[in-house]
């Protein structure tokens, strides 16, 4: 009698490996055909091992906007305007220093028209070149916000900027590189004792590994058995998994805030006092980070 297949979990990633060439692989009967072959697994006990890891990290990202609107008979005037108010801001969060916050502004102006009624009694717009009544300007600010420890100072600076609208914080979380590889090396370990207890309550020893798959695929059951269907209209053949969740943790930054810029000399941004009255409290949330992947070992 040969071994059942047993399915455990792995937890984490790493680059495809395999102990013989690959060769593409094609199906092994048709699909309707009364016999098939035996799947390839069927030829050497092994066991497979699909898993999940989920961690929760701290939102490292943050993102706002805020607009200033200028209304002049001058297309020029309404322009200087609005870009007057929106570089005292941009110049005030600058000095953070672009790694820290990153700043994006632009200004766009439209003409207003007189307006007249027509029969119906309906205000429409008189858009004829010698009928301008004003211009209209529109100064935007786009800060991201690299230092998360920064971000309801940067906030508060906004709101005392007084600009006519302010955008939603948003928060992201942008994983660094050494982050995954982390988790796939914890991932990897996690998933040997795993295989190994399974082995061991099956009666087995773990022999060497035949295939790591960070994709998972391989681990999937139409893949192991070569094929998604044996009958016309059929499901796939399915096993029930052996699901085990990996290990949790959170890493929350806490850390006090870097000291605020100097005063640019000149400027006419919002004062410290104004900043401290309009800060709020702005918590990055804990978003998580998801890895999954599929090992088969030989079994003694």
């Amino acid at each position: 009698m040969r071994p059942s297949l047993t399915l455990a979990l792995l937890l984490g990633a790493a680059p495809v490996v395999a102990s013989a060439p690959v060769l593409a692989q094609t199906p092994p009967a048709t699909i309707g055909d009364r016999y098939i072959p035996a799947p390839w697994w069927m030829r050497d006990p092994v066991i497979a091992s699909v898993g999940q890891v989920r961690v929760e990290i701290q939102a490292n990202r943050a993102f706002v906007s805020a607009s200033f609107q200028s209304v002049d008979r001058s297309v020029t005037e309404a322009s200087r305007a609005a870009a007057d108010q929106v570089r005292a801001l941009s110049q005030s969060l600058s000095a953070y220093g672009a790694d820290k916050v990153r700043v994006e502004t632009s200004v766009t102006t439209r003409p207003l028209y007189d307006q007249y009624r027509d029969e119906n009694g309906v205000m429409r717009d008189n858009t004829r070149a010698d009928r301008v009544a004003r211009y209209q300007a529109d100064a935007s600010v786009s800060v991201t916000v690299r230092d998360v420890r920064l971000i309801e100072r940067v906030y508060a600076t906004i709101v005392a900027s007084r600009p006519t609208s302010i955008g939603q914080v948003n928060f992201n979380l942008e994983p660094e590189n050494s982050w995954k590889a982390n988790l796939q090396a914890e991932a990897m370990k996690d998933a040997r004792r795993r295989a190994e207890a399974a082995a061991t309550n099956a009666g087995a020893t773990l022999g060497r590994v035949k295939i790591i798959d960070p994709s998972g695929r391989v681990c999937q059951t139409d893949v192991l058995a070569g094929w998604p269907s044996y009958a016309v209209g059929g499901q796939a053949t399915t096993v029930d998994d052996i699901v085990v969740t990996g290990s949790r943790s959170e890493a929350r930054m806490e850390f006090a805030a870097p000291p605020p810029p100097a005063p640019i000399s000149g400027g006419e941004g919002p004062s410290e006092a104004q900043i401290e009255a309009a800060r709020l409290a702005l918590q990055p949330p804990l978003q998580t980070l998801t890895d999954s992947a599929c090992v088969i070992y030989g079994l003694n």
